[in-house]
Order: C-alpha cells, then structure tokens, then sequence
C-alpha cells in the first residue's frame, strides 16, 4: 500500500472539508468561476434537466402503463427482444371480429363489427411502428446523451469543484502563514496549474453538451415526422372505413 498517496489523499480530503466549511460560514474566500464559465454551467443544468422530462414525458406518451415501460427498458438497455404483448387498439380489434363473427357477419351490426376491428388491428400495427421509430430516433439519442455527455461532464464539474477547493484552501493555509514547510510558492502554483487545466477540460466537455442540441434538434425532426406520418395514415384508414360504413 503507498501509504504517502494515501496520507496525502486523507490530508486533501481534510483540507477540503475545512475550506467548504469556513466557505459556508462566510469566514473563507472563494475563487470566482469566470462568467461565461458559469453560463456553460447553468445552460448545462437546464439542457439536462429539461431532457429527463423530456424523456420521461414521451415515454409514458409511447407507453402510458409504468410497469410495461420499466420492461421494455431493461430489455432495451440488456439488449434482449421485448415481449410481445397486445397492445390496447389491438385488443380491442381483436374483440370487435370476435363479435361480429359470432353475432354475424353477414348482417349489418356484425359485418359492421368486423370491419371496423379489423382497422383497429391496423391502426395498432401503424401505432407500433411509430413507436418504434420514436423510440430509435429520438428516445435513444436522449438517453445515450444523459448516460455519456452529462455524466462525463459531471464528473468533470466534481474534480474541477476540488481542484477549486485545493486551490482556496492552499491560498488560505498561506495567507495564515500555516503550514510554512508545506505550503510553498510552487504548491501553491502547482494548485493554480491543476485548478485552470480542470477549468479548461470542464469547460470543453459544458460546451459540448451545448453542442449536442443540434443533434437533440435533429432528433426532434425526426419524431415530429414519424408522429405526422402516423396520424396521416391513421386519419386515411378512417376515411376509408367512415365511407364503408356510411355506404352500407
């Protein structure tokens, strides 16, 4: 065990929980993120904010019952085929040509009942493959975002937030004359040094995830297209099938 990098880490820790603490008493200065750093932050929160309710919202709109959807995403995310299961259009359809066929096909009610089941069993097979596409177009992109840029840059915004922390409290230590051996000039440069290249590889990583809202803009596209085609094809069955039954 390297019980100097372990001493040094309990050391570092320690040093941290100080600083945060005197920070949050008002008895410590705190070195500014630079403004337009912040920005990437705030635009940052709320492009990940607003996509988990984005996400959430057209999955409950894909697939209003919960425990159907916690399903399909462990299959999705195991990459194991979901279960094929009726969908409620489809029941319906179902039920519908069962009864017409035993109250008769051949009269009107029954021939009726038959017909109009049997749109609704294609309506359901129209409502799967916009689901499908949906789900491959604009849920995957948004979740793979959430799962990659954010945490990626989350865990870059919690060292950076120490290597602030390393920074003030070194500043501090040296301002008291604490620590004199210890805290030197090159320490204390050698936290500048580590805190600004943190600032810089955080602040690429925010910028890429405002980046990523011309990739969420396509995938928007191309939800609103799959949604307009199925409505279209769904409106012209029930055209179709209004006539029938209006001409019968």
């Amino acid at each position: 065990m390297d019980f100097k990098k372990l001493s040094s880490g309990i050391s570092s820790t320690f040093n941290r929980a100080v600083q945060l603490t005197e920070e949050k008493l008002g008895q410590a200065e705190r070195t500014a993120f630079p403004p337009e750093f912040e920005e990437l932050v705030r635009v940052s929160d709320a492009t990940q904010q607003w996509t988990e309710r984005i996400l959430k919202s057209t999955e409950a709109v894909l697939q209003p019952n919960p425990a159907h959807r916690v399903e399909d995403l462990m299959c999705e995310k195991f990459e194991r085929e979901k279960r094929d299961r009726l969908s409620p259009l489809e029941d319906l359809g179902c039920m519908m040509a069962t009864a017409g066929a035993e109250l008769g096909s051949t009269t009107d009610y029954g021939g009726a009942l038959a017909r109009v089941g049997q749109v609704e069993k294609e309506l359901a097979e129209l409502e799967r493959d916009f689901i499908k596409t949906s789900t491959l177009s604009f849920l995957r992109p948004l979740r793979e975002f959430l799962e990659t840029d954010v945490k990626a840059a989350a865990k870059e915004k919690r060292e950076l937030d120490n290597a602030r922390l390393d920074l003030d409290s070194a500043k501090a230590r040296a301002k008291r004359g604490r620590d004199a051996d210890s805290v030197s000039e090159s320490d204390y440069a050698k936290e500048q040094q580590q805190y600004e290249r943190q600032l810089e590889v955080t602040r690429l990583l925010l910028e890429g995830i405002k980046g990523a809202h011309a990739n969420h803009l396509r995938a928007l596209k191309d939800f609103t297209e799959a949604q307009m085609q199925y409505h279209a094809e769904s409106f012209h069955k029930m055209q179709e099938l209004r006539r029938e039954l209006n001409s019968s």
